[in-house]
Formats: C-alpha cells, structure tokens, sequence
C-alpha cells in the first residue's frame, strides 16, 4: 500500500529524531563551547516525544496539519528550554499553513519550510545575523520560495534548499551572538558556528531526505 501524505510527514519527523541522534555529542559539544552544552540532548528529548506522540496517530486518517500540530504539542510538552517553545510555535504555524493542504508537493514543502522559520522568527524575536538557527531557517525558506516561483524541479528545489542551509550554519561562525546565552560571551563567541544552526541544518537535511 502506497504511503499518504500523513506518514510522511511522520516519516519525516522519524529521520529529524534518527540525525539528531547521530549529531547528539557534536551539538552539545558546540553548545558547551558557547552555551549550556546540553542542545543535542534537548532536542532529543524533543524529536524523541514528538514521535511519541505521532505514535498514538491514525496516520490513515490523520491530515497534514494534525500531524503537525501533534509534533507541536509533543515537542513543548517535552522541552521546556527556549528550544521548545521555538520549534513548537514554528510547527504550529507549519499546521495553520497545511491546513487546506492534502498533499506534501513542493509548494507544500515551501510553505511548511516558511510558516516554521516565520514562526521562530516571531517567537524568539530574532532576526537573520544573530547567530542562531534562524540564520538556517530563514535562508533555507528562501531559497524554496525563489525555487518554487522558478519552477525548479524536486531535485533542484531540495539542493537549493539544503545548499542555503548549509551556507548559513557555515555563516554563524562569522557573527557574534545576539542572542540567548552565547550573547553574553559577545565577542568571544566569534569564531564558534550556532548549535542551533548546526541542529537546524540537521533537520532541513532530513526533510531533504524525506521529501
């Protein structure tokens, strides 16, 4: 039987759980260098209760945006942190804007990557060059709007995407800290990339995969 839209949306957030398990060590180490040094056990715990909850899902029946609201839901429940009420606002804008969606196509796809960078953005009160993840998030939404309106094809949008994820990680080692706790450092947090850039590039990477 052939996947729906639902599961792999859910699939999705399976690959998010399975790379930040595999960058786990290296982002608290990024963080203890600027930080608390506990962002990869943060989000694992989160990615961890996100699928929790998605367990509990009829992914048959299920829409786009309860599964979105769902991870939500399990990623705030579960992280605490400014983490936590970061990604979960950006997931519950990801579900207002798949609301009137049924399949994940590349405007889809545009749309979840804009709604979660628009709603960190919003909630956290950041802005590009602040040296956090939205310096991934902002770039990456982007590059899938300029994609879409160009008619790139799948392949092409996820490369362009990934690519201005990438790029905007790599970029964070160049910028002092505005906010959260490496702002205190200021200056002497030049030359250290964002763990929360680092883990976003993480995520977008698995949607890549995924999608």
């Amino acid at each position: 039987m052939s996947e729906n839209a639902a599961q792999a949306l859910a699939r999705m957030f399976e690959r998010m759980s399975q790379v930040i398990e595999t960058e786990k060590d290296r982002l608290s180490e990024l963080d203890g260098a600027i930080g608390d040094g506990d962002h990869g056990i943060t989000m694992s715990i989160g990615f961890k209760a996100v699928n929790a909850a998605l367990a509990k899902l009829d992914l048959d029946t299920a829409t786009l945006s309860e599964v979105m609201s769902t991870a939500a839901a399990g990623f705030l429940d579960a992280v605490g942190a400014s983490t936590g009420p970061l990604y979960s606002t950006g997931f519950r804008r990801a579900a207002q804007a798949l609301a009137t969606r049924s399949e994940l196509d590349l405007a889809a796809n545009r749309d979840m990557l804009v709604a979660i960078s628009e709603g960190i953005r919003d909630r956290g009160k950041a802005q590009r060059g602040d040296k956090t993840m939205l310096d991934v998030w902002l770039p990456a939404a982007e590059a899938a709007t300029t994609a879409v309106a160009e008619g790139r094809s799948k392949q092409e949008f996820w490369s362009a995407v990934t690519a201005a994820a990438d790029n905007g990680a790599a970029a964070t080692a160049t910028m002092v800290a505005a906010k959260g706790r490496a702002a205190r450092l200021r200056e002497r947090s030049l030359g250290h990339l964002d763990p929360g850039a680092v883990s976003a590039t993480a995520l977008v990477r698995a949607m890549a995969e995924t999608m």
